[in-house]
């Protein structure tokens, strides 16, 4: 049997419509019909009705697509196995993501590498937020993604791959949670909660700034060490906090109002490694995480934009 009727007929079986069945299988729309008609010819009675309006299985071709689908995928797996084996895309990937986002971003990515490469395992974690880098230093990550900038000598970064405006997260009874934005200067009027660690100079600048743009003196709230505690004291009233617009959608509570950063520089996320690390499947999961971020740009341009 001609591979290209069995794909052909598994296809249409699930899309039960030929204009997308010949989009996915870059056919013409007439040879998908010549394809379901020869192999409805071999076995010797129609596999799909078809009318102007719709495509549905026969009863045969049902029977037929619960016969043949199992072993048809299990030969495509032989294959993949096969071919992640030679190119040794197999063993385990430790992942480590720093935010939310990043942390969908990396799920998404090791969903998709699941189905095309079984044999590779991919593990993640997350990153802690007062030692941004310590865990990749450390070996216990292979990869990292990760909130821009990052600028360390022993760290390779890839390119952004997602882009997204910032918020401020401030107790709702506060009065900047009655504005549709704010800027960076009204940031002078509501202490910035810090961090507990040793983070680089130039990390804290962007996400903790001293100043305002204007050189007025930006306050001092508590120090957290981590995101669900700094939660915490933004409702409570403790300070304010600079964060990703997606935390709006991960982490609406009572008490915080997420009002949008006007006039701010995106904030980025992109893979880092430790310098000369690379191999072959850090390699081919930087290539499924820019796929995965065209995908969530393309949902969310307003929040997340492909660079």
């Amino acid at each position: 049997m001609d591979q290209n009727e069995l794909d052909c007929f598994l296809v249409l079986a699930e899309e039960l419509h030929f204009g997308r069945t010949a989009t996915r299988l870059h056919l013409s729309r007439a040879r998908v019909s010549q394809l379901v008609q020869k192999l409805e010819r071999r076995v010797g009675a129609p596999l799909f009705t078809r009318t102007s309006r719709s495509v549905a299985l026969t009863g045969l071709g049902s029977r037929l697509r619960e016969d043949l689908e199992p072993h048809y995928r299990g030969i495509e797996s032989a294959l993949a196995r096969a071919v992640t084996s030679a190119r040794g895309i197999e063993g385990v990937l430790h992942v480590g993501f720093s935010t939310p986002l990043a942390g969908e971003m990396v799920m998404r990515a090791t969903e998709k590498l699941r189905t095309v490469h079984p044999e590779l395992v991919v593990e993640v974690c997350e990153v802690p937020l007062s030692d941004p880098y310590g865990m990749l230093r450390r070996g216990d990550f292979d990869l990292q993604l990760t909130d821009f900038p990052v600028f360390e000598d022993d760290v390779t970064r890839g390119p952004t791959l997602l882009a997204e405006s910032r918020v401020l997260a401030v107790a709702s009874g506060h009065p900047l949670a009655r504005r549709d934005t704010v800027t960076l200067e009204d940031l002078a009027d509501v202490p910035l909660l810090t961090i507990a660690g040793d983070l680089p100079d130039y990390w804290q600048d962007h996400q903790l700034p001293t100043r305002t743009p204007g050189g007025r003196p930006i306050g001092r709230g508590p120090s957290v060490t981590n995101f669900q505690e700094a939660l915490t004291l933004v409702a409570g009233g403790k300070g304010a906090w600079l964060a990703g617009a997606h935390v709006a959608r991960y982490h609406g509570r009572p008490g915080i109002s997420y009002v949008p950063v006007e006039g701010d520089s995106p904030l980025g996320y992109g893979l880092m490694w430790r310098s000369g690390s690379s191999s072959r499947v850090m390699e081919l999961f930087g290539r499924t995480a820019v796929a995965v971020a065209r995908d969530m740009a393309s949902a969310a341009p307003r929040t997340a934009v492909f660079a």
